[in-house]
């Protein structure tokens, strides 16, 4: 299904600054580029954008309320630069699976002054020698780094929860209903 039908199937009669959180998870972007998203969906503070063939988040909307963005399994290799103008509160943000090659990628979420907790597993990126504490050097503001803090403690349930969606929720309303908007 297209992004853009999909997040229009999501809306579902509503206003969309009465939305504070939309999955389109395996839905398909025709151009690889954010579609039928818009400045209009103020509240939202959960985007899961997950294998949609995003190779670019250029075209995001401006999203003040954002918390926590998925985009894992995308092809996204840069232009993270947009992440902090239009999306100034994000504390969560996963880039996992995505064509992320080295820290410099990332130096723009340095300007996300709430990022708490990113996600870089399964990318180039994560690779190279002395990458955690290269991404922890680049960003001091992170806690958590592919589930893990600096000292490689991982993220404690009771945080993941009350900062986050919990996660195995999600995936079980998204497998019963194709799709989460709430």
């Amino acid at each position: 299904m297209e992004m853009k039908k999909r997040i229009s199937l999501e809306l579902r009669n509503r206003n969309p600054a009465e939305v504070a959180e939309l999955v389109v998870d395996n839905c398909r972007s025709s151009d690889g580029e954010v579609e039928g998203l818009t400045d209009d969906y103020t509240g939202l503070e959960i985007l899961s954008m997950v294998n949609v063939g995003l190779s670019s988040l250029s075209k995001l909307p401006s999203l003040p309320k954002l918390r926590k963005l998925e985009v894992s399994d995308n092809t996204i290799s840069g232009g993270l630069d947009a992440l902090a103008e239009k999306c100034p509160s994000l504390t969560y943000l996963n880039l996992s699976g995505n064509k992320i090659k080295d820290l410099s990628t990332i130096e723009p979420l340095q300007n996300l002054k709430n990022l708490k907790s990113l996600d870089l597993y399964s990318c180039e990126v994560s690779a190279l020698d002395d990458y955690r504490e290269g991404v922890f050097e680049l960003l001091p503001q992170l806690t958590y780094l592919d589930g893990f803090d600096e000292e490689d403690n991982e993220v404690p349930d009771s945080e993941a929860e009350n900062d986050y969606v919990e996660e195995d929720e999600e995936d079980e309303e998204e497998e019963e209903d194709g799709g989460l908007c709430r």
